[in-house]
């Protein structure tokens, strides 16, 4: 006769609780990944795991913590601007990044339109994702709204633009843009002209700002035609210092807000005959791979974006890991990086 051995029972979460010597909570802790764990627990938790080969249930674990292991970057564009413009896809790396180390999964939902908008905030009501990054507002957006009603933890890139109480990570753009135009002043120019981003959001209001405090601090007025609109583009770019150029000839320097336009704004001044340094200083923001690369290099205010897209992952994971919302916030510094351009 023949006996058939028993098959080896599965290790359990109790059985690695009491082979680390500590508590249960402490090792779904680890396992999930939790920040809040001191280096000797975590340790005697992987000891304990590799010893006794404990292999976690996701399935079960969803089931009863209602976790997807999946967070949303939702983005308030177009799905040709988050793909075309350079500092998206910073954005997207750095959470990636970011993530690398957890279980966490990224996924990327891109919406401009009402009905898009709205399909999004069906899909996060839903229970799809665990919690939602939210970038490039305008001043129309339903989106905030929807994500409030959803109840579902929620970081914003930029400051709310009705300063609603909400969980945000920004830059420093008003500061950064002051310091961007007093260089330019420094440099002895006169008719200091800015190509502004979207007037409907926060970044192009706040970068629009401090150009306009550091005129005001040295005693010079930014009248209307040394004020042109642009829509962080490229293009936008082209078309704004083409404007400024027709009402204000005689301009020296411009500050532009974001790095692509400053690159149409150099392409408009070369077509024009203007040399950049000499004729016309120039300015940009962000600091992205093409201010590098564009003739001349591009004189520009970095932003922090690894510690920005950090920032955001942390205060997302405090909010899903304590099952509430919270409305902390961090603005950090900007500084201006010299190239040839100014």
């Amino acid at each position: 006769m023949t006996t058939t051995g028993a098959r080896p029972a599965t290790p359990t979460l109790d059985e690695v609780a009491v082979l680390a010597g500590v508590s249960r909570a402490t090792v779904s802790r680890v396992i999930n990944d939790s920040p809040r764990v001191s280096e000797e627990a975590r340790l005697a938790v992987q000891t304990a795991v590799e010893t006794l080969r404990y292999v976690p249930n996701r399935m079960a674990r969803s089931l009863v913590t209602r976790r997807t292991d999946t967070i949303a970057l939702v983005l308030s564009e177009s799905n040709t601007q988050v793909f075309s413009d350079p500092f998206f896809a910073s954005i997207v790396r750095g959470l990636s990044d970011r993530l690398a180390d957890t279980d966490l999964n990224l996924v990327l939902l891109a919406a401009r339109g009402q009905r898009e908008q709205e399909k999004i905030g069906r899909y996060v009501r839903q229970g799809h994702v665990d919690g939602v990054i939210l970038m490039s507002l305008h001043s129309d957006d339903l989106l905030p709204g929807i994500l409030a009603g959803a109840h579902v933890p929620l970081v914003l890139s930029g400051r709310p633009l009705d300063d609603r109480p909400a969980a945000y990570v920004d830059a420093d753009n008003t500061g950064g843009a002051a310091v961007a135009t007093r260089h330019l002043l420094s440099l002895g120019r006169s008719r200091v002209a800015t190509i502004t981003g979207p007037l409907d959001m926060v970044a192009g209001l706040d970068r629009l700002a401090g150009y306009r405090t550091a005129l005001a601090d040295a005693g010079r007025d930014a009248g209307p035609k040394l004020v042109a609109e642009g829509d962080f583009t490229e293009a936008g770019g082209m078309r704004a210092m083409t404007r400024l150029l027709a009402e204000a000839p005689e301009l020296d320097a411009v500050f532009v807000a974001s790095d692509p336009m400053a690159v149409g704004a150099l392409q408009v001044l070369r077509a024009a005959g203007r040399r950049v340094p000499e004729d016309v200083a120039v300015v940009g923001f962000d600091d992205a791979a093409v201010a590098r690369a564009c003739d001349p290099p591009l004189t520009t205010v970095a932003q922090p974006l690894g510690e920005m897209t950090g920032l955001m992952v942390d205060l997302l994971l405090d909010q899903i890991e304590a099952g509430e919302r919270t409305v902390e916030t961090r603005v950090c510094p900007t500084s201006l990086v010299r190239r040839a351009s100014a």
